[in-house]
């Protein structure tokens, strides 16, 4: 993995870099190959507040996780446990729906169980879900640009769910078009297409 550390408002110290690089590499574990992947960290300084984002852009898969601490140090570590819920929910989820060859489950190791396992004895937490804080500002804070992969609803949902997001846009692998999978109040999914 190729690391992207930058700082806002503080100064990424070596000691800092070291640590998150530490920290995120033990995500590698989960995969049967070191994923050939960029790292984005986005560390920052606001009142007494330390912030960190992680993204790491993968050919079939996204994985982002941001976390807010007093301790910068124990941002990291509660951002890095995020991350590993992330994997092993959607890891479970894969292998549940995608039993062929060639799809996403090919990139996780098989023994997660293990691994789980490895995770609780080094005294992470278990697999318990944190919901996320809501936002209810409807000013546009942010502009992302992406390249859209064409793939199905289904595996639409599974990168929504596993991003934490209300919806999720993609190219639809069977017509092409771009389409929005979304989730409703009633907690099912709805998918809106172009005519």
């Amino acid at each position: 993995m190729n690391y992207n550390i930058r700082g806002e408002n503080l100064e990424v110290t070596p000691a800092l870099k070291t640590y998150v690089e530490k920290k995120v590499s033990k995500l590698e574990r989960y995969f049967d190959t070191t994923p050939v992947a960029d790292v984005h960290v986005k560390l920052q300084k606001q009142n007494s507040d330390s912030i960190i984002e992680v993204t790491i852009p993968m050919p079939q898969l996204l994985l982002r996780a941001e976390e807010n601490h007093a301790d910068m140090y124990a941002a990291v570590d509660l951002v890095v446990e995020k991350l590993e819920r992330q994997i092993r929910k959607y890891k479970t989820k894969v292998n549940r729906k995608f039993r062929q060859n060639g799809s996403v489950k090919q990139l996780f190791n098989n023994n997660m169980e293990a691994l789980q396992e490895q995770v609780s004895q080094n005294g992470d937490p278990s697999n318990a879900e944190f919901p996320e804080d809501p936002v209810d500002d409807l000013e546009v804070v942010r502009t992302k640009r992406f390249n859209l992969k064409p793939m199905d609803a289904e595996e639409a949902i599974l990168q929504m769910d596993m991003l934490g997001h209300n919806f999720f846009v993609f190219s639809n692998a069977v017509n092409g078009d771009t389409s929005v999978v979304y989730k409703r109040k009633d907690g099912r999914y709805g998918l809106i297409e172009p005519e």
